[in-house]
Order: C-alpha cells, then structure tokens, then sequence
C-alpha cells in the first residue's frame, strides 16, 4: 500500500464516521450514545481482523513466510545458474577433475553411512556368550 493509498483511505474511514454519525442522529436514536455504537463498530473490526490474522497463521500464508519463500527460491536459482556458469567456464581437465572429486565424496559418505549403520547395528545387539564359541 503506498502512502497516498494510506490517506485516501485514512479519509475515507473519517467520512464513513461523519456520514454513521449523521446517519445514527437522523434514525433517531438520540438516547444511545454514539460513541458506543463506534465502539462496537470497533470490536467488530478488531475481532474480524484477528481472525484473518489467526487463519493466516495457521495456514502458514503470512506476509514474511510468503516472502521468505520467493526469496529462498530465486537465491537458489540464482546460485545454480551462478555455479553451472562458473562449471561450464572451467577447461574440460579441470571440470573431469571436480566431478571425480564429487563422486569419490558421495562413495566416501555412501560408505561412512553404511559403517555407522554397521555400527548401530552392533550396538544395538552385543555378542553373546554363544557367539564367543561359533567357529
């Protein structure tokens, strides 16, 4: 909302009043005090936008998660489209040397997980008695 936008309808609302005002004294309603029909106008809007503020925390639509997620999607598109220039800009002897160093990483993590699951495994079921005397 732009700053115009906020005083258009900062005006808008203070001839909504004057018109409710006028409007409340021309029905007739002179023994009620029109400051307690603005009050509750009030409480009706304030209870009305806590419960889109509460449907929106809910659902997880709010403003900054909104933002956060575009941000966190064009800065990864960004950084692949940044990192694969960089990739494709490198001799073909130094591009062979970095995709074996990223597949010989892969095998050693493959390989490191599957001795902490051994591990695990071990743990979880230490050897008997029986184990001692099987050949």
């Amino acid at each position: 909302m732009t700053r115009a936008q906020a005083l258009l309808l900062g005006f808008a609302l203070l001839g909504l009043g004057a018109g409710g005002y006028g409007l409340f004294r021309a029905s007739g309603l002179e023994g009620f005090s029109p400051g307690i029909a603005a009050s509750a106008l009030v409480l009706l809007l304030v209870l009305g936008w806590t419960g889109t503020y509460l449907a929106r925390v809910v659902t997880g639509r709010m403003t900054f998660s909104e933002q956060r997620r575009i941000y966190r999607k064009t800065y990864d598109a960004l950084t692949t489209a940044e990192l694969q220039a960089r990739f494709d800009a490198l001799p073909a002897e130094d591009q062979a040397r970095l995709l074996a160093e990223l597949e010989g990483n892969t095998r050693d993590a493959t390989a490191a997980d599957a001795t902490t699951a051994v591990d695990a495994t071990t743990a979880a079921d230490p050897p008997t008695a029986a184990d001692a005397t099987t050949p």
